[in-house]
């Protein structure tokens, strides 16, 4: 019994007796020595990825399907290099855990080379994938140019990360509809802002002056500011400005006003960053609980969320009492984004002298070496997708859009940061996948 293959899986919740039956039915018939299935062991392994708490004896399904997929692969035997490529691409990361628009990239390459594809089919995606990419084209030249209008990027703040592209491309990463627009654009703007401001404490800021800092974002007023450095004091005069501009905007289209949230979302990420400041200048290092407690919020993740939450096409006026109910998913999100950060830069900030991160922080709680605390972290990883499969399930039924936004979350990160650190460093791997999704067309 086959399940549904290719991007029809990830739309597809197939129930656990569905998937048990097909790991028993394969399993039988393997050790039968009948011929395999390969695409039924593909569908298989895909929807293993799908499950929630409390049905871990899938695991087991999935471990299977690796090591039989693996040793297909080792012994080539396979006579269709498309099937190989397939398997490949498949072990190499699910289809669960990728950004939509990459995969769209990587099987619109796949299924041109298919010998049975249908040409209208393989046309209507080309020009689909590349009038989306235009629009893409399009935001990135206007983010450009707000972007140089800030002129942020001057002596005073040198130490500015100027990772527009990457900005952009972290927001169209969980936004990536070509009708929301709105939601990328306000979220690469946030984005640059939470990278500016992000190095402001982990690196450049005394703790008197980040004390400061975090009480003027509280009270959002600019009078506050008075006794900061000059190049704070520029920090925030253009943050208020820009985020009163994005609420005035959204108010004046929708007759919604937001900016009390997004006020809020800066008031929650600079006390997160604040906290690892304390740390940092007081060589504390917080328990694993303590580090994932206010890691969750400091990985940026709930900025971006709360952007595509309060901006989105399903906003209404009765959206206000129901963002708190989606508060555990988010957490649950926002922890796998803040997960696959630290896989992926623990060594390299550690080496500069920043806080601890989850990785040495569980290392020193439970007296284990690096690898084994990266193979733990990888372990409640699974879990973590787990609990948001299954929140997933339930926030669907209130706002679909933001659902799906919540899933694309984690996703977007495991695409950044899964060749090493792709949004502070230039590899390039992650340049070529750069310039493919958003400036080469098809």
């Amino acid at each position: 019994m086959a399940l549904p293959t290719n991007s029809l899986i990830v739309f597809f919740s197939p129930s656990v007796d569905v998937i048990q039956s097909c790991f028993k039915e394969t399993k039988a018939s393997l050790k039968a020595g009948h011929k395999v299935d390969v695409k039924g062991l593909l569908s298989l392994y895909e929807a293993s990825f799908l499950v929630v708490e409390g049905e871990d004896e899938l695991d087991e399904a999935r471990e299977f399907v690796v090591e039989h997929l693996g040793n297909l692969r080792r012994s080539n035997s396979l006579r269709n290099p498309l099937l190989a490529e397939q398997i490949d691409h498949a072990l190499e990361l699910p289809l669960h855990w990728r950004i939509p628009r990459m995969h769209t990239r990587w099987f619109i390459d796949h299924y041109a080379r298919k010998e049975d594809y249908i040409p209208a089919l393989l046309e209507f995606a080309i020009l689909d994938f590349n009038l989306v990419q235009s629009i893409y084209k399009e935001e990135l030249q206007e983010m450009s140019r707000w972007w140089r209008s800030l002129d942020l990027v001057c002596d005073d703040l040198h130490f500015i990360r100027d990772r527009l592209v990457e900005n952009y491309l972290l927001a169209a990463g969980f936004s990536f509809l070509p009708e929301l627009g709105r939601c990328r654009t306000a979220n690469t703007k946030m984005n640059c802002f939470m990278a500016t401001i992000d190095d402001v404490y982990d690196i450049y800021g005394t703790l008197e002056e980040l004390e400061l800092f975090t009480d003027a974002v509280k009270e959002w007023k600019i009078a506050e500011s008075k006794e900061l450095p000059h190049y704070m004091k520029i920090i925030l005069v253009t943050l208020f400005n820009t985020i009163e501009d994005i609420a005035h905007t959204y108010y004046k289209e929708k007759g919604l006003d937001v900016l009390s949230c997004l006020k809020q979302v800066w008031v929650d990420l600079c006390k997160s960053y604040m906290v690892e400041a304390r740390w940092y200048y007081t060589g504390y290092t917080p328990t694993f609980d303590e580090y994932l407690e206010n890691a969750w919020i400091s990985s940026c993740g709930v900025s971006g969320l709360t952007v595509s939450y309060c901006l989105g096409q399903d906003f209404r006026a009765d959206s206000f009492r129901d963002l708190e109910f989606y508060r555990d998913t988010v957490q649950h999100s926002c922890t796998l984004f803040r997960f696959h950060n630290d896989l992926a830069t623990s060594r390299a900030e550690i080496k500069r002298g920043d806080t601890p991160k989850s990785i040495e922080c569980y290392m020193k709680e439970k007296n284990v070496s690096e690898r084994i605390a990266r193979e733990g972290i990888a372990s409640l990883m699974r879990k973590y997708w787990k609990k948001l499969n299954g929140e997933r399930i339930a926030a669907a039924k209130f706002n679909v859009s933001f659902g799906k936004t919540l899933m694309d979350m984690p996703r977007t990160a495991q695409f950044f940061y899964q060749h090493g650190d792709g949004y502070g460093l230039q590899h390039m791997k992650n340049s070529d996948r750069v310039i493919s999704l958003l400036f080469e067309p098809i």
